[in-house]
């Protein structure tokens, strides 16, 4: 069982009551991330529903979350022949936390058309990118991540405008990706708008969606992370993920806050 496996277990203690532990080593500063926290919510609503996979999941931040237990309370919606609707509400200090909604199928057995309109890019290989972000992030413990698109900012430290980063991510340890890791990996690219307003403030999320579309092959996964409109501090964030096989596996949406440290 690698590391991310580990510190995302969850126990049920009750009726639709469950518990999960947050752990050192995936935090941004003194918060956990919330890609993490809300894993550990996808571990709830897998082991609870019928359907164990995750299709689209969408997380509302209500206020930071901090090293400890942290309890789930989950509400089922509705239960219905190829999906399960459900809620996860998670509390520490007997405050709410975090609230996810979610949908729940089997991946596996989707059948219809398939179609896109955006291609899959063409990245530098893993081992000819540059390391992305600082390395003194905590978080970078149990992530390790590779810009081929963008990481001049973080050299630099003057940003491009593009506000566009793109490269490759995996777990440290060398676990391969799983559905629920891919809830987290879509909260683990640095904020594109690093590279609108530099390395200086704080870009906290206030809401996550991600949209799961298959199981991702082992290895490596190759993503693509950009934001187009920062509007009085509110920015969105825009993912794609592909797995080392080519497949589209995630994509996702983030709306966070850009705030600037006071003169």
């Amino acid at each position: 069982m690698g590391q991310f496996a580990q510190e995302t277990r969850v126990v049920k203690v009750a009726e639709n009551q469950w518990q999960g532990e947050l752990h050192a080593g995936w935090r941004i500063g003194t918060v956990p991330n919330g890609g993490y926290v809300l894993s550990i919510a996808g571990r709830v609503l897998s082991e609870a529903l019928p359907h164990k996979d995750p299709l689209a999941v969408n997380a509302f931040y209500l206020a930071p979350t901090q090293l400890g237990p942290i309890h789930c309370e989950l509400e089922i919606l509705r239960e219905g022949g190829s999906t399960s609707h459900a809620c996860v509400k998670m509390y520490q200090q007997d405050e709410l936390k975090v609230q996810v909604t979610a949908a729940y199928t089997d991946l596996d057995r989707l059948q219809g058309p398939s179609w896109s309109a955006a291609k899959r890019p063409l990245y530098a290989p893993w081992e000819e990118c540059m390391a992305g972000g600082s390395s003194k992030i905590e978080f970078r413990e149990r992530v390790d991540l590779r810009l081929a698109l963008g990481g001049e900012v973080f050299a630099s430290r003057e940003p491009s405008g593009r506000a566009e980063f793109g490269g490759w991510i995996r777990h440290k340890d060398g676990s391969d990706p799983d559905l629920i890791s891919l809830l987290m990996f879509a909260d683990a690219f640095p904020p594109p708008a690093f590279d609108i307003v530099g390395l200086v403030g704080w870009v906290p999320t206030i809401e996550l969606t991600v949209q799961l579309r298959a199981k991702p092959a082992p290895g490596l996964l190759q993503v693509r992370l950009l934001s187009r409109h920062l509007d009085r501090g509110v920015v969105e964030a825009d993912g794609e993920y592909w797995d080392s096989e080519g497949k589209l596996v995630a994509i996702s949406r983030q709306t966070a806050k850009v705030r600037l440290p006071r003169d």
